[in-house]
C-alpha cells in the first residue's frame, strides 16, 4: 500500500463565463503531491502548474500563492496535468489524503466538466479525508487549519504556505505521525490536556493556538 498527500491551488473562473460558472467555479492552477510507501517515508514528489481555461490568474490569487499568469501561460490544460498526475499515482493500491474535503471536490466537478469519460470512482475509491481523521484522533468539534495542527505538534512549516507542493509535504508530516499513536498522543498532548474541563482556560489555550481557544468555546 502506498500512500500519496495532495494539495491542488484554485483560481476562480472568471464573470464572463457564465454558462461555466453554473458547472465549474474555481479552476486548479497547481498540483502537487508527495507518495509515501508502505512505511510512510517519501519516496516521490509530484508537481506541475496548470494553464487555466475560463480566465486569467487573478491579483488576489497571486497575491495568496505566488502564481502568476506568466508562470502558467505555456503549461498543460487540466485534462492533461491531472491524467500526468494519475500516471504517476500508478496502479498500486494507494490511499490519496488531503487535508479536508475541498480538493477531492474540486477535482469531481474538474473532471466531470472537463474529462466526462474519466472514472469518478478512482478518485473516491481512494480518497482519505486526514482532516477529519485528525480532528477525530483528538476529539475535535471543529476543524483544526492546516497551519494550526502543524503548530500543535510543534512543527515548523517547511517552504512558503499556499504553494501545493510545500502544503502536501507539510500534510505528509502529520500523516506520517499519525501512525504511532504513542508518538501521537504525546506529541499532542498539550492538545488533549487543554480540551479537558478545566476550571480557567483561557490564557494557556491563547498561548498555545488562538483557533483551540475558539474550539474550546464551541465544545
Amino acid at each position: 500500500m502506498k500512500h500519496v498527500v495532495v494539495d491542488l491551488e484554485m483560481n476562480p473562473v472568471s464573470r464572463e463565463f457564465r454558462e461555466v460558472r453554473r458547472k465549474l467555479n474555481e479552476e486548479v492552477i497547481e498540483i502537487g503531491a508527495v507518495r509515501l510507501d508502505e512505511t510512510f517515508q517519501q519516496e516521490a514528489e509530484f508537481q506541475c502548474y496548470v494553464k487555466p481555461e475560463y480566465g486569467p490568474i487573478k491579483k488576489h490569487i497571486t497575491s495568496l500563492t505566488g502564481i502568476t499568469q506568466a508562470m502558467v501561460a505555456d503549461k498543460k490544460t487540466y485534462a492533461a496535468c491531472f491524467q500526468d498526475f494519475v500516471d504517476w499515482v500508478g496502479e498500486e493500491e494507494t490511499k490519496i489524503y488531503s487535508w479536508s474535503m475541498s480538493d477531492i471536490k474540486q477535482l469531481r466537478s474538474e473532471c466531470r466538466y472537463k474529462l466526462p469519460d474519466f472514472d469518478i470512482e478512482w478518485l473516491n475509491a481512494r480518497w482519505v479525508d486526514l482532516q477529519q481523521e485528525f480532528d477525530d484522533r483528538l476529539g475535535l468539534h471543529n476543524s483544526l487549519a492546516l497551519k494550526h495542527a502543524l503548530g500543535a505538534m510543534d512543527h515548523k512549516f517547511e517552504g512558503t504556505q499556499h504553494t501545493a507542493l510545500a502544503d502536501a509535504i507539510n500534510t505528509s508530516a502529520i500523516l506520517t505521525l499519525m501512525q504511532d499513536d504513542a508518538k501521537f498522543k504525546e506529541t499532542m498532548k498539550p492538545v488533549l490536556e487543554i480540551l479537558q474541563p478545566k476550571d480557567d482556560l483561557s490564557s494557556s489555550i491563547g498561548d498555545l493556538c488562538p483557533e483551540l481557544a475558539k474550539l474550546q468555546k464551541d465544545l
